[in-house]
């Protein structure tokens, strides 16, 4: 199948699963993740209807940045090493893998250099992998009081990263931690802290992950294929 067609079905795997009443659904913003995707066929889907392309590392994202520009919104999904924050903040609009003090005080340096409020999601370990990078939920909202002060980023939100499971349902847990911590976020009122988005949810669970109040996933292969 052709890009084009991926992309209609899975749009409309999203729309399904958002709900068919207007009371059950939500808007779920559908980030295309182009890791290892060259330049054609990130400008293809483009043309195709996406708006928002996902990489997950800088030096990759920068080359590509240069030929396509802002055709599209870009994110950075994957983990950001504090020497790349001034890259990262020139090219992406929200960073979904801000995990530590250093590195919030980093991109803020950066962002107020250029002038910039960066938008940033908190990546939580919400399965406790070790290989996983990301805050452990318990840490999470210590983590937001003490770098609130920080005037040039705001966090919209949080991501995770479910174990890969052959069965898409033993991730609902881990997804359903993290819309709970989400919900007790919101409840501590947090200065510069807006939590809109719900990032989680890739090719193998998204549906799941939707199911339990992600408005944010990140796709690839169902949409370029393997």
């Amino acid at each position: 199948m052709s890009i084009k067609e991926n992309l209609e079905r899975v749009k409309q795997q999203i729309g399904v699963k958002s709900g068919p009443d207007e009371e059950d659904s939500q808007d779920v913003t559908l980030v295309a993740v182009t890791k290892t995707v060259d330049v054609d066929r990130i400008e293809e889907a483009i043309a195709s209807g996406v708006n928002i392309i996902g990489e997950s590392r800088v030096q990759e994202a920068k080359e590509k940045y240069g030929k396509v520009g802002n055709k599209a919104i870009w994110h950075l999904v994957g983990h950001l090493q504090r020497n790349k924050a001034k890259d990262a903040v020139k090219i992406f609009d929200l960073i979904h893998s801000l995990d530590s003090v250093k590195l919030a005080k980093e991109i803020d340096k950066e962002a107020r250099q250029l002038g910039k409020i960066q938008k940033l999601l908190v990546q939580v370990n919400v399965s406790g992998e070790e290989s996983k990078y990301g805050l452990r939920p318990e840490l999470v909202i210590p983590f937001l009081k003490e770098i609130s002060e920080l005037p040039n980023i705001k966090v919209k939100g949080l991501m995770t990263m479910a174990p890969l499971y052959e069965n898409p349902e033993y991730c609902r847990p881990h997804f359903r931690k993290l819309k709970k911590l989400m919900e007790e976020v919101k409840a501590q009122n947090i200065k510069n802290v807006d939590m809109k988005y719900l990032s989680m949810g890739m090719t193998n669970d998204f549906e799941v992950a939707i199911e339990e109040g992600a408005n944010m996933v990140r796709i690839g292969r169902a949409i370029f294929g393997p």
